[in-house]
């Protein structure tokens, strides 16, 4: 998760300090830095997973029975989908980079330096181009993918978190019919999960931050149907 952070400010860093900018575009990168950090907290109840996992057998049969209650991906799942809602924010940045490119070279060809892109963008008070979505269909289209791709990710996300994680977490011990120990004589182990109720915690932030981000990104979108392409 430290490399992953480490990656990511650079990225940001670009991305925010760039000279073209659209509607909400600071809102958006916003959620990713907050949805970073509540990342990296998150995972730090589940650094140990494997040495809060005891049952009442031995070692052979208890991590049989560990492979088994956690049989799906959850660390990796985490940092993989939020590796694919950067990317459908970074969609709208490489458009609007081939939109100042396009710009840049209208203006060197028409050889006027106050010349805009067909009225598609304009220039606000600290010198940043501002993309106006009134005046591009294709814009608003595109603008609109990358939302609802984020919408999708987030769905996704909140899948995971609660039918394949939260499922597995529970103060009550759970019986674990494996062969390995029915070798050992025994019928089944009796495993717990410690500390449960801080690891549903860390799954409680993150599916608060990532619902918040759905309802606001379906908002968003009803607002830029209903204002850029019905007119209203």
């Amino acid at each position: 998760m430290a490399a992953l952070v480490t990656g990511l400010i650079p990225i940001l860093r670009t991305a925010v300090d760039t000279t073209t900018t659209y509607k909400c575009r600071s809102l958006w990168f916003g959620f990713l830095c907050i949805r970073l950090v509540i990342l990296f907290l998150a995972e730090l109840p589940f650094s140990k997973l494997d040495k809060d996992f005891s049952c009442n057998v031995t070692d052979v049969c208890m991590q049989a029975c560990f492979n088994k209650h956690f049989d799906k991906p959850m660390l990796v799942a985490w940092n993989f989908i939020y590796v694919l809602v950067i990317i459908s924010v970074l969609l709208m940045e490489l458009f609007t980079s081939h939109l100042r490119s396009l710009a840049h070279k209208r203006r060197v060809k028409a050889g006027d330096e106050e010349m805009e892109t067909q009225g598609k963008e304009e220039t606000d008070p600290k010198g940043r181009t501002v993309i106006d979505f009134h005046r591009d269909k294709g814009t608003v289209g595109f603008y609109l993918l990358s939302i609802v791709l984020r919408i999708l990710f987030e769905t996704w996300f909140m899948y995971v978190l609660l039918s394949w994680n939260l499922s597995a977490l529970s103060d009550e011990p759970f019986k674990c019919f494996e062969q390995t120990c029915r070798s050992q004589n025994a019928e089944f182990a009796l495993c717990v999960v410690r500390a449960a109720p801080e690891k549903r915690m860390s799954i409680y932030a993150l599916a608060s931050i990532s619902g918040t981000v759905i309802i606001v990104s379906v908002l968003f979108c009803m607002y830029s149907i209903v204002h850029y392409l019905c007119d209203f």
